[in-house]
C-alpha cells in the first residue's frame, strides 16, 4: 500500500531545486545515509529537470510503499510529447545536447526501482524507488502526516542554471564512481577466487612432489637391491659356460656347444640389463661418478669400431665412422660417452635392415661437440619420439617384435647425456631413418645436480678429484 507524503508542482527551474532538497530531507528522515541521500536526490532532480525542460512542467509525488520491502517511491509526471526513442536512451545509445540521456540512464542506475512510460503525445511518467534501510539502532521514523507537515516550507532561492550544471556533473561523477566500484569489486572477487585456486594447486603439487620423491627413492632402492642380487648368479652362469666352452671339463658335442652358447648369450643379455638398471638407480640416487680423462675423438671412434662392427649380421648395412677433419680432444668421462654412443649405434643396427649407419662428430658453438648417429632404418612416428625416452617403453612395430629389448637404452643414454652436461635429441622420419644427436661440452663443466643428472662426484687425473 502506498501512503502519500508530498506533492510538488513543477513549472520552473526553481521547482527542480526544491524537488532535490525535499528528496534529500525525506530520505534523511527515513534513515538513509548521506551517500544514498545524494544518489536519490540526484536521480529525482534529473528526472524533474527533464519534466520542466522537455515536458513543459508537471509534478513530483513522494510516497511510502509499505509492502514486504518498504521503499520510498517518487513519481515524476509531465505533460510533454513523450520520448519517441526511449529504448535507445535507456540503452545508453542516445544523448541530447542538454543531457537527456544522462538523466534517464543515470537515474536508472542510481535507484533500486525504475519504471518509465512515455507514449507519444501523452507525456512521460517516471517512477523511482529506493528500499528503506533497516532501522537497527536508529530512532523511530516520523509518520507520513508528520513528514508532510515538515516540508510545508518556502521555496529556496537558488540559481537554477548553476544547479543544472552541478546536477549533471554530480550524476556523471556518481556514475563513474559506481562503475569503478563495480569493477573493483569484480576484480577483488576474481583475485580472491584465483588466490584460493593457486593455494589449492600449490598444496596439491607439494603433496604430489612428496609422493613422487618417495616413489623414486623406493624404486631406486629396489633397482639397486635386485640388481646386486642378480649379479652373483649371473656371474656364476657366465663362468660355468666359459668353463664348458673352453672344454676344461671334457669335450662337447656340436649340439651341447650350441646350447651352452645360447645359455651364455642369454646370461650376457641379462647382465647388460642388470648393468643398465644399476646405472639408472645410481643416477637417480645421485651416486654416479664422473671419471674425467683427456682423449681424442679419433681414439674413441677406433675403440667403438672394434666393438661394434661384429654386431652387424648382414652385408646390406654398412657402419661408417666419420671423424672430424682435425684431431679433436675432449676432457670428459670417456666411458660414459662411449656407453651412450654404443647404445645409439646398437639401436640403429637393430632397426636398420639395409643402407647405412653413420657416426659423426663436429665442433659446435660455445665449445661444445656434437655427435650424430644417423641411420636409414624404419624411423619413428612423431607421436612416439618423446615416448622412446621413457623407461621400459618401446615402440610397437614389426621389427620391434623381432628384436629383444628392455626399453632402458635410450632413457639411460639421455640421463648420461645430462650427466655430462649436454643433451640427447632425436629427429626422425618414418620409413626414411632417424638421427640421434648428442651434444656435450668438450671440457666437462661441473653443474649443480638435478633430478635428471644425479651427479655424485667428479674424479679425474691425480689431484683433480672434486665434488659437485
Amino acid at each position: 500500500m502506498n501512503t502519500p507524503l508530498l506533492r510538488i508542482q513543477l513549472g520552473r527551474d526553481e521547482d527542480v531545486v526544491l524537488a532535490r532538497q525535499r528528496t534529500r530531507q525525506i530520505a534523511a528522515h527515513l534513515g538513509f545515509d548521506q551517500h544514498d541521500q545524494a544518489r536519490l536526490a540526484t536521480a529525482v532532480s534529473e528526472i524533474a529537470r527533464n519534466a520542466v525542460q522537455y515536458g513543459g512542467g508537471g509534478w513530483v509525488e513522494f510516497s511510502l510503499d509499505d509492502d514486504t520491502k518498504p521503499s520510498l517511491v517518487v513519481q515524476v509526471d509531465d505533460r510533454g510529447p513523450g520520448i519517441p526513442h526511449l529504448a535507445e536512451v535507456l540503452a545508453g545509445r542516445y544523448q541530447s545536447a542538454t543531457g537527456l540521456g544522462i538523466g534517464l540512464a543515470g537515474a536508472r542506475r542510481l535507484t533500486d526501482r525504475f519504471e518509465i512510460g512515455a507514449p507519444p503525445g501523452q507525456g512521460t511518467s517516471v517512477t523511482l524507488g529506493k528500499r528503506l534501510p533497516s532501522r537497527g539502532g536508529h530512532r523511530e521514523r516520523p509518520s507520513p502526516v508528520e513528514l508532510a507537515g515538515m516540508f510545508a516550507a518556502a521555496r529556496p532561492e537558488v540559481s537554477a542554471p548553476d544547479a543544472d550544471v552541478g546536477n549533471q556533473d554530480l550524476v556523471l561523477a556518481l556514475l563513474a564512481l559506481a562503475e569503478r566500484q563495480a569493477d573493483a569489486d569484480r576484480l577483488n572477487a576474481e583475485l580472491a577466487e584465483t588466490n584460493r585456486g593457486v593455494l589449492a594447486l600449490y598444496a596439491e603439487l607439494d603433496d604430489r612432489a612428496a609422493e613422487l620423491g618417495r616413489a623414486s627413492q623406493l624404486k631406486s632402492a629396489f633397482l639397486s637391491g635386485i640388481s646386486h642380487e642378480l649379479r652373483t648368479p649371473l656371474n656364476s652362469i657366465l663362468n660355468m659356460t666359459r668353463i664348458l666352452l673352453a672344454r676344461m671339463d671334457g669335450d662337447l658335442t656340436a649340439e651341447q656347444e650350441l646350447q651352452v652358447g645360447l645359455i651364455r648369450k642369454a646370461a650376457e643379455t641379462l647382465t647388460d640389463l642388470v648393468a643398465d638398471l644399476l646405472d639408472l638407480a645410481r643416477i637417480e640416487a645421485g651416486k654416479t661418478e664422473v671419471r674425467l680423462a683427456s682423449f681424442t675423438v679419433g681414439d674413441l671412434f677406433g675403440t667403438l669400431r672394434g666393438m661394434l662392427r661384429p654386431l652387424l649380421t648382414t652385408d646390406e648395412v654398412s657402419l661408417v665412422f666419420d671423424p672430424p677433419d682435425y684431431e679433436l680432444t675432449l676432457h670428459t668421462d670417456e666411458g660414459r660417452l662411449s656407453q651412450i654412443l654404443r647404445n645409439l649405434i646398437s639401436n640403429a643396427i637393430k632397426f636398420t635392415e639395409r643402407g647405412e649407419i653413420r657416426l659423426s662428430a663436429r665442433p659446435a658453438a660455445d665449445d661444445f661437440v656434437t655427435f650424430a648417429v644417423t641411420d636409414t632404418g624404419v624411423g619413428i612416428e612423431p607421436e612416439d619420439q618423446a615416448r622412446i625416452f621413457e623407461e621400459f617403453s618401446q615402440v610397437d612395430n614389426p621389427i620391434q617384435r623381432r628384436v629383444k629389448g628392455t626399453g632402458l637404452g635410450l632413457p639411460l643414454s639421455r640421463k648420461l647425456a645430462f650427466l655430462l652436461g649436454g643433451d640427447l635429441r632425436v629427429d626422425s622420419t618414418p620409413g626414411e631413418g632417424s638421427r640421434f644427436e648428442l651434444r656435450i661440452p668438450r671440457t666437462y663443466r661441473a653443474t649443480r645436480p638435478t633430478p635428471a643428472d644425479g651427479v655424485a662426484a667428479v674424479t679425474g687425473q691425480p689431484g683433480e678429484s672434486r665434488h659437485v
